[in-house]
């Protein structure tokens, strides 16, 4: 099975090191090697948290080259509604429609627009399927993969459908061929507020290929729309044609309960991945049996706290609040186009293949391997001193007799395993060193 793609990157000239990410790491998936961070790339759910808590900003997030836009003749930009909440009141949402035509981008639409066929397409798998309870959202590509890799056996509980973004994407190439224009002159580009939801375009779970021809990070876009408002702000506003209007519902989506709130029965809304964690471990032991539905999302209140998102999550919040009381006031008498469309989403809608179990608990795929392996790992876990301080380079000792088990690592770089050694003259200090600076770097230790 392929490794995952990942838009999360180490830039080895700024990284010292310090484990602040291997040790928020909810999967475990960093070491320290030669004094850098090191991704396993099986393991890693792209959620963000070492990007939030690297201190020296070493680790980014990959984008495509925003100039690909103009190899299409119709560039069309989606936009999560989490963008419209990292600016000020100030700002309208025309502006922001204003600004990313002068980009380039020939038509503007906002995925909310598909929630509401979205929730519909769920509702109605759920009733059809209400032996799987409790259903778990899809919305959360980082949420899914954690699924995939800690919690294999609760797979059967995503509902299978694909999400907003990409049935807006859908919507739009479908729109385009029915006016005749050729699928290959249409370019569609989603605005992302993590990099889970890169990782999704560019290896979508479930499906074979998207149909999200790039993506390009929120804070990028965020920044060239305040330059095109600083370089126009004695310029009138052009009119544009895209309806901006959404309802409360649609413009909730993205924020904590946006989904929970749809469906009847117990519906919990978890936000912030540990808690996810913390949800899906009780849901894994059985100790949570009467849920009906559960809306998942790693970042801490959605989409707001994203890890590209630049505006402080509260704030976001309180902008989209706003928005959603001025879309009450609205007087609607027309329907979206994409309501026309609503039957061929709801076909579309599905994926097209299972979500596959890539565990990495897993030790052999062979069970009488496995289990001699899990033997051996216990029998490590007895010498270590299990205090998890991280000083192999490993995030605990478990993590690190487990490596062991697989010939990622070896014991003796366990410090204390070193000194246990060196006492009985199994190990020179020299040889202690030489094992530490293989670790942490050499630099670490000319100080």
């Amino acid at each position: 099975m392929e490794p995952f793609y990942h838009a999360l990157k180490v830039a080895p000239t700024a990284c010292i090191g310090c484990t602040h990410c291997m040790s928020l790491c909810p999967t475990q998936a960093i070491r320290i090697q030669d004094g850098l961070a090191t991704i396993n790339k099986n393991a890693c759910v792209d959620c963000g948290m070492c990007l939030k808590s690297c201190p020296r900003h070493a680790i980014y997030v990959e984008q495509d080259d925003f100039n690909q836009i103009f190899n299409f003749k119709h560039r069309i930009i989606l936009l999560p509604t989490v963008l419209f909440g990292q600016f000020s009141e100030e700002i309208t949402e025309q502006q922001i429609f204003a600004e990313l035509h002068s980009m380039g981008f020939t038509q503007v639409i906002e995925v909310a627009q598909a929630s509401g066929i979205l929730t519909k397409a769920m509702r109605n798998y759920m009733q059809k399927n209400s032996h799987d309870r409790p259903f778990i959202s899809a919305f959360c590509p980082a949420v899914v993969r954690l699924i995939q890799v800690r919690f294999p056996s609760l797979i059967d509980h995503i509902i299978p459908l694909k999400q907003a973004m990409d049935l807006g994407a859908i919507f739009v190439r479908k729109k385009y061929i029915d006016q005749g224009i050729s699928p290959e002159d249409v370019g569609i580009f989603y605005v992302t507020p993590c990099a889970a939801k890169i990782a999704a375009v560019k290896s979508p779970v479930g499906d074979d290929e998207s149909n999200i021809d790039g993506v390009i990070n929120l804070d990028f876009i965020y920044n060239k729309i305040q330059m095109g408002l600083t370089q126009h702000r004695d310029q009138p506003v052009n009119p544009v044609s895209e309806q901006t209007y959404l309802s409360p519902e649609s413009i909730a989506w993205a924020l904590t309960e946006g989904e929970a709130s749809k469906f009847e029965g117990r519906c919990l809304a978890i936000d912030e991945i540990h808690n996810v964690i913390d949800i899906l471990e009780k849901l894994e032991n059985d100790e949570l049996t009467d849920i009906d539905f559960l809306e998942l999302r790693a970042c801490d209140h959605s989409c707001a706290g994203g890890a590209l998102a630049v505006n402080n999550r509260f704030l976001t919040i309180e902008r989209l609040r706003k928005r959603m009381e001025t879309s009450e006031k609205v007087n609607r008498t027309t329907s979206d186009d994409i309501q026309q469309y609503e039957s061929y989403l709801f076909k579309e809608g599905q994926l097209s293949g299972e979500i596959p179990p890539r565990s990495i608990e897993q030790l052999d795929e062979n069970m009488l391997v496995a289990m001699e392996k899990m033997q051996k790992l216990n029998r490590i876990m007895g010498v270590l001193p299990q205090i998890d301080c991280g000083a192999c380079g490993a995030p605990s000792c478990q993590t690190l007799a487990r490596d062991v088990v697989q010939c990622k690592a070896k014991l003796n770089q366990c410090v204390f395993m070193q000194k246990i050694l060196c006492a009985e003259d199994l190990m020179t200090p020299d040889e202690s060193l030489e094992l530490s600076e293989k670790t942490w770097g050499i630099k670490r230790f000319e100080k």
